[in-house]
């Protein structure tokens, strides 16, 4: 079985990618930072050696850039099971007030580039009739966050990408999934003096991702909301 993942280096992405590799999955991961790549990449070999892992440096607010990785993967695996959206942007702003181009730059990394990926192997998905799509939402997504206007709008896109996609590609036998996560503990909390079990951790993320892969055939999980017990999402 073969899996893309996009922002696979930290937080969310890294442990899906761990939890994935360790269930078999060859990989074709992406991220900004390319020591973060090899890094990741020597990380899995050490533990899990018969794999393929591919990387590839990409920043994935540039169209061209998510272009490249798509023809890279579809270069070096003849078929794509699993394609998992999981880079995001997020810019603390309110709508009124921020700069000109954060709102672009959200649109570009939180909706843009996972249609540009949908299309291109979700294509591929429907003529072979299998496979399955994860897109990484958020909580604001259904219920925006303050100081995150933008961001919140992108999300809310996004979710509305993954349930067009459903209608579409469910006939095909085609899955499609979003995972919504309430507040992460990623590296964009690093500093917070909330402790970290008022978090989700991102181990569960991944879990959640793996369970939903291993289900009979016949079923598709829509969505899932993944938030903190007790603080708000």
């Amino acid at each position: 079985m073969n899996a893309i993942i996009t922002g696979a280096t930290k937080g969310i992405g890294k442990s899906i990618t761990l939890q994935l590799a360790a269930n078999n999955f060859n990989l074709a991961l992406c991220a900004r930072n390319w020591q973060d790549l090899k890094n990741l990449k020597e990380e899995i070999h050490n533990l899990f050696p018969g794999l393929t892992i591919l990387i590839f440096k990409a920043n994935l607010e540039i169209q061209q850039d998510v272009q490249d990785f798509a023809n890279f993967v579809e270069t070096n695996f003849s078929f794509t099971d699993v394609l998992i959206n999981n880079a995001g942007l997020f810019i603390p702003s309110n709508l009124l007030d921020e700069d000109e181009n954060a709102f672009d730059r959200q649109l570009q990394l939180n909706v843009k580039t996972p249609q540009v990926l949908c299309k291109i192997f979700g294509k591929r998905m429907r003529e072979e009739s299998k496979g399955h799509i994860f897109n990484i939402c958020s909580i604001a997504g259904i219920n925006p966050v303050e100081n995150a206007g933008s961001y919140s709008v992108t999300k809310f896109a996004l979710l509305g990408l993954t349930k067009a996609l459903r209608m579409e590609l469910k006939s095909f036998g085609v899955k499609v999934t979003a995972i919504l996560p309430g507040s992460t503990f990623t590296s964009s909390w690093e500093g917070t003096t909330i402790p970290a079990h008022k978090f989700v951790n991102p181990d569960d993320i991944a879990s959640a991702v793996l369970s939903t892969l291993k289900m009979s055939e016949g079923a598709n999980v829509d969505e899932i909301i993944i938030t903190p017990v007790n603080r708000d999402a």
